[in-house]
């Protein structure tokens, strides 16, 4: 497999690099200066693209390289990926499911702790309406270890699901209006896209709490700025921004935020697990097996 050219989209994991160089022959896209000539040099040769929350395959570079068979995002999300596309040219696509489920939810409880016991809320407890955004693996996870702490969950999902115990709502409006605090746990698709506007900011209110660790795009960012500057929303612990690496100075200033930088799957096993899972998806390809974690 050492003559397969694996096009890394942009740089993510040291130790995934070094597997992934021992197996392939590993293009480093990010390094790249004249990108546009680069790929007409290696079109022929890139017959995988590894991507991550921030860069992908588009629906550009899918066309430019002719030989593409697989992405393998070293991630959950898929926004960076022209899924359509993919399923038009039969390009595989996979990703990196449950090994962050934990953490990830870990981390979300711990923005919820870290917003709630700042001074400024330091007369404040969990015990509250926790809202969630999407209760796919992660919503659920955040929902199991809310509840250790007395909290009432309840949910918006595109569908009710008639298993789950937790109160269901229509919409994100009614759900921000009947929570405490509102944790984003939903994938970003263009329906998801600023899922947290200015009317669900209203909805949950000076006293409420705004929690996002999947994709900074799901909240339209000048609103929530501006609503915590006025007071409008209580606090927001974030580990993720709308157009990272930047973060919005205003924010820096508020002793009603808690700031990450996007660290959500940053533990060393979480992220290693992840690779074995990038690596593990693109040998099977290449030896004709099934694959670990198939998306498209």
């Amino acid at each position: 497999m050492e003559s397969i050219g694996v096009l890394m989209a942009y740089p993510m994991n040291s130790y995934l690099e070094q597997e992934l160089e021992k197996r392939f022959n590993l293009l480093r896209f990010w390094t790249v200066p004249e990108k546009s000539t680069f790929l007409a040099t290696h079109k022929n040769s890139i017959r995988a693209v590894v991507g991550n929350a921030s860069a992908g395959a588009d629906s550009e570079l899918i066309e430019v390289l002719p030989r593409l068979e697989i992405v393998s995002s070293f991630s959950v999300g898929l926004d960076k990926i022209d899924l359509a596309k993919c399923k038009e040219k039969g390009i595989r696509v996979t990703n990196t499911p449950d090994v962050l489920t934990e953490v990830v939810a870990d981390l979300a409880i711990g923005l919820m702790l870290a917003v709630l016991r700042k001074p400024c809320q330091s007369d404040r407890s969990l015990g509250k309406k926790v809202g969630i955004i999407g209760l796919g693996r992660i919503g659920m996870a955040v929902a199991k270890r809310a509840e250790a702490f007395r909290c009432l969950i309840n949910y918006y999902s595109r569908t009710e699901k008639p298993e789950i115990k937790y109160k269901y709502y229509p919409n994100v409006v009614e759900l921000a209006a009947n929570s405490d605090i509102l944790v984003v746990a939903c994938s970003l698709t263009e329906e998801t896209r600023h899922i947290i506007n200015r009317e669900v900011i209203d909805a949950l209110g000076p006293k409420g709490v705004l929690i996002n660790v999947v994709r900074g795009p799901h909240v339209d960012e000048p609103e929530l700025v501006s609503a915590l500057v006025e007071r409008r929303l209580g606090g927001a612990g974030l580990d993720v921004f709308e157009h990272e690496p930047e973060v919005p100075e205003e924010l820096f200033g508020l002793d009603n935020v808690v700031l990450l930088p996007h660290v959500g799957s940053g533990t060393v096993e979480t992220r290693q697990a992840m690779a074995d899972l990038v690596i593990g998806n693109l040998e099977a390809h290449f030896l004709n097996k099934p694959l670990l974690t198939p998306v498209v």
